[in-house]
């Protein structure tokens, strides 16, 4: 059985050995019940609970499945799950028995499964049952895949996931794998181009669990954790998945849409100490009916935000009503999880923190020259879970990672006392006469407004065919909607930034199209 990870913690930031024969479901899962913790609680979902003992069994039986219908070493697993005990045992089944789990979106369309299926070449795909009706119009036909097995249901004509599960036997015996072996494969969103599959090692999780896991989010084995971002994802996928396990800590999963009728029932129900959200989430909560700390989880010591930047003024009224600090952070599907980061005890809303002990970074401009204080430039920055590459696609990588440097695509400063500010991305920036103006700082200005539930901010070309600031604001109460509240909207961005940022059109929306994971889809705006 391949090693275990040792981490050194001696040294600052704390060091990561990952022996060359490494399989990572033997750090996950198999230690717990090798240490004698195999009846502490994995993991809660809606159907009960699992111990690492219960786990490791399932995720035993999912490889030997995975075997029985042919999968072979490096074969690609695509995995369309909901949040639940099947996702952990799929993925760490697939990786323990040597293939590479593909976990992929829950909401997309039938012509991006077709994409991806294509695309990976998977042998296998394991569907939850109210997502295979997605997948059955283009299943006909797929030049790679074999089997097609649905979790959570039955189909005629396929097989059933606990069929396959109740005859597989309960030991098995890991891959020879290595730490540079590819563990898992996670697609970029593709809200910019199709998607891309970032190919991540055996190593990445355990790097992610300990520098940002255990360093900055300081997870301990007595924590329960509930991450409204789900598995599919790189952001939901540390949260609920490698940071609990690595420590054996308990997740709390939900398998439903993270609504905050949803996400403050589970917080009441199951009174978790961290809890992971995107922007948008918190701040629906805050701005839905009047949600306090007695209506959530009492013992909530921290949260985290990322997926986009936390406005000042939500991570300032959610730690005002809920008495726990949000981490505001930055990450990756190419860097796994977050590696820029406010920390508990030093938080300071409206900027993403510091660097993550264990990264880098340097904020350049166009020619790739590190740039001074104060100056906006793209982020840049070199770790130890990067990707290696993205799938079948050199172009990209090549523009992406650039020795052991990976572009964010994010334009940020840094202040002179080291405290990293987010502009937006880079294909968001606007030049208003002349001068760079971030987005995220108009939309900040914007939220402050009381009558201001969401707004995003994109650029418009007035009658000169100059780019001026265009916004789009959901409000609290729509029918206060009026021209009027323009005028007063637009006076109240100039009161509190530079005049040439206020935004000239104003419009107001229902509600902001966003990705499956929460961002903000601002192209949908430009077009609109």
């Amino acid at each position: 059985m391949p090693n275990h990870a040792q981490v050194d913690r001696r040294q600052s930031p704390a060091v990561v050995d990952v022996p060359r024969r490494y399989n990572a479901a033997a750090d996950f899962i198999d230690r717990h019940v090798e240490q004698g913790r195999g009846e502490r609680t994995a993991l809660i979902d809606d159907a009960g609970s699992y111990s690492y003992a219960e786990l490791q069994r399932r995720q035993n039986r999912a490889g030997n499945l995975l075997r029985a219908v042919g999968v072979e070493m490096e074969n690609r697993v695509m995995l369309c799950l909901h949040d639940g005990v099947d996702f952990p045992a799929l993925f760490f089944g697939a990786i323990k028995s040597g293939a590479v789990a593909v976990p992929i979106n829950t909401l997309l369309t039938s012509h991006d499964y077709d994409f991806m299926l294509r695309d990976s070449r998977a042998r296998v795909l394991v569907v939850s049952r109210p997502l295979f009706d997605k997948f059955e119009p283009v299943l006909a036909g797929q030049p790679h895949l074999e089997k097609v097995i649905v979790a959570g249901g039955e189909v005629a004509g396929y097989d059933s996931l606990d069929a396959l599960m109740a005859e597989a036997p309960e030991e098995l015996e890991g891959a020879d794998t290595t730490c540079d072996d590819v563990a898992f494969w996670l697609y970029t969103s593709g809200s910019t181009g199709t998607p891309k599959g970032a190919m991540h090692l055996h190593s990445d999780l355990v790097q992610t669990a300990v520098l940002y896991g255990e360093g900055v989010l300081g997870i301990r084995p007595e924590d329960r954790i509930f991450s409204a971002a789900k598995m599919f994802f790189a952001y939901g996928l540390g949260n609920a998945i490698s940071f609990p396990f690595y420590v054996g800590a308990t997740t709390v999963a939900m398998a439903g849409r993270p609504t905050p009728d949803a996400v403050m029932g589970v917080l009441k129900q199951h009174q978790p100490t961290l809890f992971c959200g995107v922007p948008t989430l918190y701040s629906a909560i805050l701005g839905g009916t009047g949600y306090t700390r007695a209506d959530g989880s009492e013992r909530l010591r921290l949260c985290i935000s990322a997926g986009e930047a936390l406005p000042e003024e939500v991570g300032v009224e959610w730690e005002r009503r809920f008495g726990s600090p949000i981490l505001d952070g930055l990450g990756s599907t190419e860097m796994l999880h977050i590696f820029l980061s406010n920390r508990e005890g030093d938080v300071h809303y409206g900027t993403s923190g510091v660097a993550v002990p264990g990264y880098e970074l340097k904020i350049v401009d166009e020619a790739d020259q590190p740039v001074g204080v104060d100056t906006v430039g793209e982020l840049l920055v070199s770790g130890p879970s990067s990707a290696m590459a993205y799938w079948n696609n050199r172009r990209k990588s090549l523009d992406t990672f650039i020795g052991r440097w990976t572009r964010t695509g994010d334009k940020y400063i840094v202040d002179a006392d080291g405290y990293y500010h987010y502009c937006g991305r880079t294909d968001d920036m606007l030049k208003v006469s002349g001068i760079w103006v971030s987005p995220f700082e108009v939309e900040s200005a914007l939220l402050a407004h009381e009558a201001v539930l969401e707004a995003a901010v994109v650029g418009r070309e007035d009658d000169q065919g100059l780019v001026k600031p265009q916004a789009f604001v959901v409000l609290k109460q729509p029918e206060l909607a009026s021209e009027e509240l323009v005028t007063r909207l637009q006076a109240f961005v100039k009161e509190r930034l530079a005049p040439y940022k206020y935004p000239r059109w104003v419009e107001f929306l229902d509600e902001l199209p966003k990705t499956a994971t929460g961002k903000i889809q601002r192209y949908k705006l430009r077009s609109r």
